[in-house]
Parts: C-alpha cells; sequence; structure tokens
C-alpha cells in the first residue's frame, strides 16, 4: 500500500484549490493499492490558502505566518494513516513545503529551490518509509 498526495490524485486540495493529477497515481488509488493525503488539510489549513515555503526550519506564509506547527500535526496525522494501512512508501507532491522529497522551495517565493524535504516527507522517511515524488514515477 502506497501513501500518495492527493492532489496527485485528481483532488482539488493544494493551496491554490486545484489539483496537480499525475495518471500513475490515479491508477494506483482505483486499483484499490493507494490513500490519497493531503497533510495540510489534516493540519487544520484551508483550502484554498496563502502559498507557504520551507525557511530556517519552519514553513511560513507569503504573507510572513508561521504555518509550522500546522503542517507538523498534518505530518504527524498522515504517518498515522501510513501506519494503519501498512504503507510501504509514498508518491508526493515534488517541491511542496509539506510533501517535497530532497528538493523544496527555499521561502524566498522566487521559485529557488534548496536541498531538504516537506514536513511530512521528512517524517515518512524518518519512520522508514520510502518517498518518491511524481517525477519519479
Amino acid at each position: 500500500m502506497k501513501i500518495v498526495s492527493a492532489c496527485l490524485a485528481g483532488i482539488n486540495c493544494n493551496y491554490k484549490g486545484e489539483s496537480k493529477l499525475c495518471p500513475k497515481v490515479v491508477e494506483l488509488v482505483k486499483r484499490g493499492e493507494a490513500i490519497p493525503v493531503c497533510p495540510e488539510q489534516l493540519g487544520g489549513l484551508t483550502t484554498p490558502r496563502t502559498a507557504a515555503e520551507q525557511m530556517d526550519g519552519k514553513v511560513i506564509t507569503k504573507d510572513g505566518e508561521d504555518v509550522t506547527a500546522k503542517f507538523e500535526r498534518g505530518a504527524k496525522e498522515g504517518l498515522k494513516i501510513a501506519k494503519l494501512v501498512n504503507c510501504d512508501g509514498a508518491i508526493l507532491k515534488a517541491k511542496s513545503p509539506s510533501c517535497g522529497s530532497g528538493k523544496v522551495y527555499d521561502g524566498t517565493f522566487s521559485k529557488t529551490l534548496i536541498d531538504g524535504d516537506g514536513t511530512f516527507a521528512k517524517i515518512l522517511k524518518e519512520n522508514e518509509i520510502e518517498v518518491l515524488t511524481e517525477d519519479e514515477v
């Protein structure tokens, strides 16, 4: 069983209230091999919401609000789901402050990438769950 970013499964849950449809992820969900999760919604953030990026170990919105606690709460709730279903891997949205794996935006809102993981990707990796992005499947 895989955990997948809900936006990749076609659910309109990203910060703009849109999806980032990935046909391979949709097929996994249709076959019952994946469960869609939006850690940002699980953390209590609205949809749509102000864009946020990683910066100095925190998650900050474009307006300057520190939403780290909500991102962390959502990551922990997503991890609970992953453990409930014996998740053996995840396919998450690349570059996202929650789901990015290996590269995330740097907090300047200039589309500049830095090495790092989103809050959800990080907690999954810490729990030995393999994380890929849609660019890797």
